[in-house]
């Protein structure tokens, strides 16, 4: 299976279709006036579609057991074709389009159940999956040729008595999303030289400027006192999302005083110091902050 723990929660909705075939009009007109000798055609079909789809992670290995907070099936007759839509919505880390398609699988297999007494031309035809929202595949197209850099924050690490690895684990998150790095360097934990270089980076209009380090509640701990005053726009809401991505894997999440906010044209992050922390808090905001530099030019939401 799969591992989504990495992943973000987002509204996924798929619909899946599924065509059968009738041999006869007759067949239709008893589906039309009820006179099925199983039942409801329709009523049953969508039932049946509603366990096919609950049921869709116990018959298929991979397949995540997820929250479905939505199932819907429309039914539409023309000529002797019958068309079944099954549409599916959850807010999750993964998509639904696997239980809606066995969804209508099902929905399909029991409408030729219920009128295979009654006519033997039924077929079915053409499962598949109509539409599909969330994910990657839902992301709005980012900005280009966007410069990042990254500031490790660290008495220990700029004395040469520690390696630095969480500044090099950004740098290599930043170059995955298609960041072009500026500039890296590690520097002491003194407000003025963060000061000093937070303000030549916004100076040269680098777009993304990280910072590492600093954010906890250590005597030693200034960077968000430090950038605060450089900032014109705070954003809280990038903030909690960070710290709500880090409490759900961690607890002392809670104690992280990471800062975001718009410094001109530029983005400044101040992340945790750990190489976790910090992966997980850039990871919690991408690639969807990115959208913020078109924002920044005029452009609007999607």
């Amino acid at each position: 299976m799969v591992d989504i723990t990495s992943k973000k929660n987002s509204l996924r909705i798929a619909t899946a279709r599924a065509i059968v075939k009738v041999g006869s009009d007759q067949t239709i007109a008893a589906i039309k006036a009820q006179q099925v000798p199983k039942g409801d055609v329709f009523e049953m079909s969508k039932a049946a579609g509603l366990l096919g789809v609950k049921k869709t992670p116990e018959l298929l290995p991979d397949c995540h057991p997820i929250p479905i907070e939505y199932t819907g099936f429309e039914f539409q007759i023309s000529g002797r074709e019958i068309q079944i839509d099954c549409t599916v919505k959850t807010i999750y880390k993964t998509g639904v389009e696997v239980e809606a398609m066995h969804g209508v699988s099902i929905a399909a297999l029991n409408l030729y159940d219920m009128l295979k007494p009654l006519d033997q031309q039924v077929t079915i035809e053409n499962i598949h999956l109509v539409s599909k929202i969330g994910g990657k595949s839902s992301q709005p197209k980012l900005p280009q040729n966007l410069q990042g850099a990254v500031v490790v924050c660290s008495d220990s690490i700029s004395a040469g008595k520690a390696e630095d690895t969480a500044g090099k684990q950004l740098s290599t998150l930043l170059e995955q999303q298609g960041l072009t790095l500026a500039h890296y360097s590690v520097i002491p934990d003194a407000p003025e030289t963060i000061r000093e270089i937070a303000q030549k980076l916004i100076d040269q209009a680098v777009d993304l400027i990280l910072f590492t380090g600093g954010t906890g509640i250590a005597p030693r701990d200034n960077t968000p006192e430090a950038l605060i005053p450089l900032i014109d726009k705070r954003l809280p809401g990038v903030e909690e999302t960070m710290r709500s991505y880090g409490q759900q894997r961690t607890s002392v999440a809670m104690f992280s005083r990471s800062v975001a906010g718009v410094c001109g044209q530029s983005l400044v992050l101040a992340l945790p110091g750990s190489t976790k922390g910090a992966s997980e808090s850039l990871m919690a905001v991408f690639p969807s902050i990115l959208h913020l530099f078109d924002v920044l030019k005029g452009k609007r939401h999607a």
